[in-house]
């Protein structure tokens, strides 16, 4: 993407993130954003369709980050051991804990559901991509599995983000690795 290009699409979601911090997903209009991010209608339609595609888009950031080799972020580092499922969910979490009036915001709002429904398929992508040693060798299906420990996954996230984010991320990581580690030690694998 073009520098300039990436520079308003990033200026955009810092502008949704901010209003998101102020107000209710569902009170926020597409000419609030364009006023906050300082862009023309037509420049913010030229990046995003909608403000779901808006809502998509940084989660996708958000879950595209884990993903990306990157090292050192000040509060934490996981580039040490990326391919690690305990690893992959506690950056996750740190990032979710970073955003949590955000995403706390959005798990209250009438637009809850196409959150969860983006959050789900960014964080299926992301253990198909990484969880690769907890799937294999397991006799249950793939699928199935994604499925099931993403379900958990965001049940946790609601109850942690619910309680305010008290526990560290590396406790959530630990309680939710207890959770979904029988499934993994019965059907083959191990966490």
């Amino acid at each position: 993407m073009e520098r300039r290009r990436k520079k308003t699409r990033q200026a955009i979601l810092a502008a949704f993130q901010e209003l998101l911090a102020q107000k209710r997903y569902e009170n926020i209009i597409v000419q609030d954003i364009i006023e906050a991010a300082d862009v023309g209608r037509s420049t913010f339609y030229a990046h995003f369709e909608t403000k779901d595609m808006l809502l998509r888009a940084m989660c996708e950031d958000m879950f595209a980050h884990v993903l990306e080799n990157v090292a050192d972020e000040g509060s934490h580092d996981f580039s040490y051991d990326r391919d690690n499922p305990a690893v992959i969910i506690s950056h996750m979490l740190y990032h979710m804990q970073d955003q949590q009036k955000n995403i706390r915001s959005l798990l209250t709002c009438e637009s809850r559901d196409i959150f969860l429904r983006y959050f789900r398929e960014k964080l299926s992508e992301t253990l198909t991509a990484r969880g690769h040693a907890l799937l294999r060798g397991h006799v249950l299906p793939d699928d199935f599995l994604i499925n099931h420990i993403t379900g958990s996954f965001m049940l946790m996230v609601e109850w942690w983000m619910q309680g305010g984010c008290v526990r560290t991320p590396e406790e959530m990581a630990e309680m939710y690795a207890a959770l979904i580690a029988p499934i993994f030690c019965v059907g083959g694998g191990s966490l």
